[in-house]
């Protein structure tokens, strides 16, 4: 069982903001990396930054199978690297938490590249999920909250694959803050692969 997990935030974040996460899972053992992808805004294209997490992953995590989460945007970041970059052969458990994995009209606020790739069937997502059947061997758990304000409907983070949780937490933000969230996520890290 790999107790090595990976966390990607989202847009405007930094691996900070996985703090509380990162302490609860290793209090369970778990040797957390949460990397800062640049720029955080979307400024750039979200390849550039699936790249970053190729790159890092590469050269900082110690080698073999890894767990690896992914918040709001960073769960579109991790997809792509999963889908497109050879990351499914490195990855033994992936969790979303929050995705826009079906866009979030939130997404029409800003028009940088890779705001724009966060549009409802934005050709980036299109691509995603026509292929997405490329993870349906990877042991997937995501985590959403039907009050979300930033994933608009919240049933746009559902991906059709794996267990999905719904969790009604208040604000989008605070699904890294909740102990329902780390209790699903700790017990989906522990379940031995099937």
């Amino acid at each position: 069982m790999s107790k090595i997990i990976v966390m990607v935030h989202g847009i405007f974040d930094t691996g900070s903001i996985f703090h509380s996460l990162a302490s609860h899972l290793q209090k369970h053992g778990y040797q957390t990396y949460a990397p800062d992808l640049k720029p955080n805004c979307g400024l750039r294209d979200l390849t550039h930054l699936a790249i970053q997490l190729k790159e890092f992953i590469d050269a900082i995590v110690p080698q073999g199978k890894i767990n690896l989460l992914g918040f709001s945007m960073g769960g579109l970041v991790t997809r792509y690297y999963l889908q497109r970059l050879g990351g499914i052969e490195r990855v033994r458990k992936y969790i979303t938490i929050s995705a826009p994995n079906n866009g979030t009209i939130t997404a029409y606020l800003l028009p940088f590249p890779g705001v724009v790739q966060m549009r409802p069937n934005s050709h980036f997502l299109n691509a995603l999920n026509k292929d997405k059947h490329l993870l349906k061997d990877l042991e997937i758990l995501n985590l959403w909250t039907p009050f979300d304000t930033i994933i608009i409907p919240p049933n746009s983070s559902l991906f059709g694959l794996g267990l999905e949780k719904p969790i009604p937490v208040w604000h989008h933000r605070c699904m890294l803050e909740d102990a329902r969230v780390f209790s699903h996520i700790t017990h989906f890290l522990h379940t031995p692969s099937s």
